[in-house]
């Protein structure tokens, strides 16, 4: 072998193990057999959309050392337990955990502990997971030298379900009991940071209280928000999550594709369902349907808005109703759509008008669907298994549409580093006109955010006070991000 071609093998096998590990973003180390979708989704063609920061790469492999040093059963962990228990809290104890407590349908689930996970992340605490129902099925360990699920003996573990508004703990009620200007500090505060939280809640995204809960060993978090809009107005956040993130609309993107790799379970219906319908096609659709409808579909108004989205945005071909076929030389393109819907009626009615008549520019069609499992089915494993390996599937492909307030089409569209079209929500059971728009960005939406200004201490819109925090496209009180240079 010449020293050039040798030179050659060692550059591609250094560019190989760059992708494998996302540009630095993953960690190298675990054991492949163990999670099989860690290193092998870049070979799907699913690379990451830009660059992760220096520094985001710098503070993972932080937090993963931090997480090392202070995870489940390490001398650290059952220093700060021992205390949980005694109501005791020591003077600077070397380790502060925020605790995610399961709630909700899986996408929520997964965009609130990404959200969970960064505010770890801007306050060095170490996020350990509740494992609820069915997170262990569904997700491999992210972090390589420990486990991120609460061990079963943790004190709270059989307090979880108990938490509400009304309980002592929690931090809004602390606020009108007055309780947070005692000069003792809790050995744990809980965080009620769901779509129905009040007033003193939301507080937690203001800087002042963050001064007092920095202090607390113990933080316990339920929410089915993506709150991460308002982490980014807070001022002691900001330096912090400019250097993260100078792109604006990666954060998802980023902090999804480093925890969220599917078991072996669920990556086996991923790749055998891409390499069967998907990985030869020239072109990959994602479909994303979600109707909040009453009664059964399919609904015609829903059918007629996916083709007059599909249709004007060029993203399907139209079809020859009258004549013959198209002659076309050579082999013709091809274009795989994945249509995800609890009912099946969607998919057959497309797939029926693309046998049934050729396409206008002599492409193939090919409409397919993983599952149709008729209901939500939220806390059932295997569904749950299928609405993940789906969600992953849609994040593979080219160009996606999503419906609109759907969690589901969110995390596939941040995993995928994709700007959807989404579906406008049909009013009074007719299809909207247009019918579907361009998403600013890849980043989710934060359905129930604070409007308050934390300085002035009154009410403000949220979604006007800096250029990269605006409402979203689908919900118009909701706040996103987006890169205020790109979505100019």
């Amino acid at each position: 072998m010449s020293m050039d071609e040798y030179c050659g093998d060692v550059s591609d096998s250094v560019e190989l193990q760059k992708d494998k590990l996302l540009g630095g973003l993953l960690a190298d180390g675990f054991d492949e057999r163990s999670c099989f979708s860690r290193y092998h989704s870049a070979s799907y063609g699913k690379g990451l959309s830009g660059n992760p920061s220096p520094y985001l790469i710098s503070r993972l492999r932080k937090y993963e050392a931090l997480h090392k040093e202070c995870g489940p059963y390490t001398e650290s962990y059952n220093k700060t337990v021992k205390d949980l228990r005694s109501g005791h809290v020591s003077d600077s104890p070397a380790c502060k955990y925020v605790v995610w407590i399961s709630y909700s349908g899986l996408g929520n689930r997964i965009l609130t502990l990404a959200s969970a996970f960064l505010y770890a992340l801007l306050t060095n605490r170490v996020l350990l997971v509740d494992p609820g129902a069915d997170m262990v099925d569904l997700f491999c360990e992210p972090f390589p030298h420990g486990s991120w699920f609460l061990p079963p003996d943790f004190p709270l573990n059989s307090h979880f379900s108990k938490f509400d508004q009304k309980s002592d703990q929690c931090y809004g009620k602390m606020l009108k009991n007055e309780a947070t200007t005692k000069s003792t500090v809790p050995s744990f505060v809980y965080l009620h940071l769901a779509h129905d939280y009040d007033d003193q809640d939301k507080l937690f995204f203001c800087d002042e209280d963050q001064t007092f809960l920095q202090k607390v060993p113990w933080l316990a978090v339920r929410t089915d928000n993506y709150f991460v809009p308002s982490l980014f107005l807070m001022p002691s956040f900001e330096q912090q999550l400019s250097d993260l993130f100078p792109n604006k609309e990666t954060i998802f993107h980023f902090l999804g594709r480093y925890l969220f790799h599917p078991t072996n379970k669920v990556w086996g219906l991923v790749s055998r369902y891409y390499q069967a319908y998907l990985a030869n096609a020239d072109e990959k659709l994602g479909i994303q349907i979600r109707v909040f409808e009453t009664g059964t579909g399919p609904f015609q108004h829903v059918l007629d808005q996916i083709l007059a989205c599909t249709l004007k945005e060029n993203l399907l071909p139209d079809v020859i109703r009258k004549g013959d076929l198209v002659n076309s030389s050579g082999k013709p393109k091809s274009k795989a759509v994945l249509m995800t819907s609890l009912s099946s009626g969607y998919v057959e009615k497309v797939r029926d008008m693309y046998w049934e008549h050729p396409t206008a520019t002599g492409e193939i069609i090919g409409i397919y669907q993983p599952s149709h499992e008729g209901y939500q089915q939220t806390e059932k494993k295997m569904h749950n298994q299928k609405a993940w390996a789906e969600m992953y599937l849609l994040s593979l492909t080219d160009a996606l549409v999503t419906s609109s307030w759907s969690t589901f089409g969110y995390v596939a569209q941040g995993l995928g580093g994709l700007k959807p079209w989404i579906l406008y929500k049909p009013e009074n059971g007719t299809a909207p006109d247009p019918a579907c728009q361009r998403a600013m960005s890849m980043e989710p939406c934060f359905h129930a955010p604070p409007f308050y200004d934390c300085k002035a201490k009154r009410g403000t819109d949220t979604g006007a006070l800096v250029p990269h925090v605006r409402h979203c496209e689908d919900m118009s009180w909701g706040l996103k991000l987006v890169d205020s240079f790109s979505s100019q």
